[in-house]
């Protein structure tokens, strides 16, 4: 793939959800199979979540359906090669090092962006950065707000970390979105802010 493609963002809805399925399925369901539904974990409508690769998959569809579930979409053609996943904390409500998380908050984002997925033969050609942006677009026109999202802080690591562990991109790359540092979490990774106006 040469960086000549022409990349546009899309809405995941139930007429994108084909492209995206084809996406999820050509890498095996995603982590293990989670299908992205690990987030959504506490959800409604997340029965069933976590017991198979066809379960994670029908919750999905079902919150995508249902208009809870939200993602940009990189589209190259009729293909989705990427996401960036995000919501509200109701439609998200499970994030990794959740004690500490609520322990250091001041209050709750309108939106967080938890997790970004970019097709294999696609990486390392900015693509990671669109889908954000798209994300970030997408919640311009659902009203704005304080955005936050959770990468992975590597400022202080001398060992590389493969790429298909960074579910959620990297600090520096958030911090050239615009985000500012907000405190860690986790061992290796902290929450980043950003307020986004209305468009």
């Amino acid at each position: 793939m040469g960086h000549d493609t022409a990349y546009r963002i899309e809405a995941l809805t139930p007429q994108t959800w084909p492209a995206f399925e084809a996406l999820v399925t050509r890498h095996n369901g995603i982590f293990g199979g989670c299908w992205c539904t690990w987030f959504h974990d506490g959800h409604p409508s997340c029965q069933g979540r976590g017991e198979t690769y066809e379960g994670n998959r029908a919750v999905k569809k079902r919150l995508v359906e249902k208009g809870v579930a939200h993602a940009a979409l990189v589209m190259a053609g009729a293909e989705a090669v990427a996401w960036a996943e995000y919501g509200t904390p109701e439609e998200l409500p499970t994030i990794h090092h959740r004690k500490e998380y609520d322990a250091t908050k001041e209050a709750d984002p309108d939106y967080r962006i938890t997790c970004v997925f970019v097709d294999k033969r696609h990486r390392r050609q900015g693509v990671t950065e669109l889908a954000i942006q798209g994300a970030l677009d997408q919640i311009a026109r659902a009203g704005g707000g304080r955005v936050e999202s959770y990468p992975h802080d590597l400022t202080k690591q001398t060992k590389k970390m493969s790429s298909s562990f960074l579910y959620n991109g990297t600090r520096r790359l958030y911090e050239r979105l615009g985000f500012t540092y907000d405190r860690p979490k986790g061992l290796k990774n902290c929450v980043m802010v950003k307020y986004v106006e209305p468009a």
